[in-house]
């Protein structure tokens, strides 16, 4: 078994974005080893599948104890996910041409990331216009059983039937259904959810898929003391920081999935951070100018003192 430091160090970056944002896993560990390691496509898929299994309980584990996981909403999403991630997987055998089922489901998945992305940015412009603050806390939070049942179903069901999903997908559900959760609770609430998913997916993975024991525990060398410190920086870090995170991960996880190039995929996501570093340095800019004073060669005077006469 040979263990690739190159492969552990992707790894630890992806680990690292999987803790921060519970997203990406899939979209981005998969290609790495496919286009950067040479691994082929059904080893990569089962290799990182068995590798999530050790990844993401680090993750959820670190949310448990810090109180940012909302345990009801687990539930009621796992009750409709995991048969779903099994029906999913023998749906793919009954249809047959699997590759073709597969890169449609993806594509469609790629569009509802991307479509999810743009809302969540409209979402984020209006909120700073308004001043609305969503930092729902994991109490406050009145938990709906029959739509987030219905949430974990279709992310059983994209799950079983292309092993991608499992975090970005729900999140982007989690978000539109329960809108005032917290940064820090969605990411752990999501985070939690995809280990029973991930660990059904990945039964199927070790009993039909070809997993390289070699590239796995690469993966897991490097991947999982990076989950545990990206967790532990999004358990804590203000909603500011996390949200943005996750629009880019899951934006880049939709263009992934819609057919982008790797090269093309390089260079829009290299375009995207230049562009909101862009927005971001003119929007201090902005502030900055609104909290100056008019005529700043005119320095205040304090009016004076008048004399208090005693009697």
């Amino acid at each position: 078994m040979h263990i690739d430091p190159y492969i552990v160090l992707g790894s630890a970056i992806v680990g690292f974005l999987v803790g921060m944002t519970g997203a990406g896993g899939g979209a981005l560990m998969t290609p790495m080893l496919i286009l950067l390691f040479g691994v082929t496509p059904s080893a990569a898929i089962s290799s990182d599948l068995v590798a999530a299994v050790v990844m993401r309980p680090v993750g959820a584990g670190v949310h448990l104890r810090k109180g940012t996981v909302n345990k009801r909403l687990v539930g009621w999403m796992v009750l409709g996910s995991v048969p779903m991630a099994f029906a999913g997987a023998y749906l793919l055998h009954v249809l047959g041409h699997t590759k073709a089922a597969q890169q449609k489901i993806e594509v469609i998945l790629g569009v509802a990331l991307l479509i999810g992305a743009a809302a969540m940015v409209l979402r984020y412009v209006l909120d700073r216009q308004t001043g609305a603050r969503r930092q729902g806390e994991v109490h406050e939070i009145a938990v709906r059983p029959l739509p987030t049942i219905a949430t974990g179903m279709i992310g059983g069901i994209v799950v079983g039937m292309t092993s991608v999903g499992s975090g970005s997908l729900m999140i982007v559900m989690l978000l539109f259904l329960y809108p005032m959760l917290g940064a820090k609770q969605l990411v752990g609430t999501d985070l939690t959810q995809a280990v029973p998913l991930t660990l059904a997916a990945a039964l199927g993975a070790l009993a039909f898929g070809h997993v390289e024991f070699g590239v796995t525990a690469s993966l897991i060398i490097g991947s999982v003391p990076a989950v545990f410190i990206g967790s532990l920086l999004s358990s804590s870090a203000p909603d500011h920081y996390i949200r943005p995170a996750i629009t880019f991960v899951i934006a880049a996880s939709g263009l992934k999935y819609v057919g982008l190039s790797p090269t093309a995929l390089g260079w829009t996501l290299c375009g995207i951070l230049f562009a909101a570093a862009a927005v971001w340095l003119a929007y201090l800019r902005a502030r900055q100018s609104a909290a100056a004073p008019e005529d700043p060669d005119v320095i205040p005077v304090a009016p004076p003192i008048e004399p208090v006469g005693i009697d």
